[in-house]
């Protein structure tokens, strides 16, 4: 889901930074993004929700491949935040497997056979 986001903090050489970005994946725990800024695992940064103006602090959790001149960097909470992102995330034990997932609920009714 991509949520537009401003990041800010210092980056690997100590200067201070501040980014617009838009989040790549999220969840309860934090979002996957991409930046111009070069960061160093385990560097803490502000998120801001442009939507809310919502700040969290959040750690350097992963430093991915760099394409056009960004990197993807994944962010984690420093505690998990499931309404940070407005959205309704499934429970932590759901899997595919639950039987809830098996249930299709049928949104038009089934077709009529036409009789010939």
């Amino acid at each position: 889901m991509q949520v537009p986001v401003r990041v800010r903090g210092s980056d690997a050489q100590g200067r201070s930074f501040e980014e617009e970005a838009v989040t790549l994946a999220i969840n309860a725990h934090g979002a996957l993004i991409q930046l111009q800024a070069r960061l160093t695992s385990g560097g803490k940064v502000l998120l801001q929700h442009n939507q809310t103006h919502e700040e969290q602090e959040c750690q350097v959790v992963f430093l991915g491949p760099v394409r056009s001149g960004k990197a993807e960097i994944g962010l984690e909470f420093s505690s998990p935040r499931p309404t940070f992102w407005r959205v309704a995330f499934p429970p932590e034990d759901w899997s595919p497997k639950h039987p809830e997932a098996r249930n299709v609920i049928a949104t038009t009714p089934p077709a009529t056979p036409i009789k010939k």
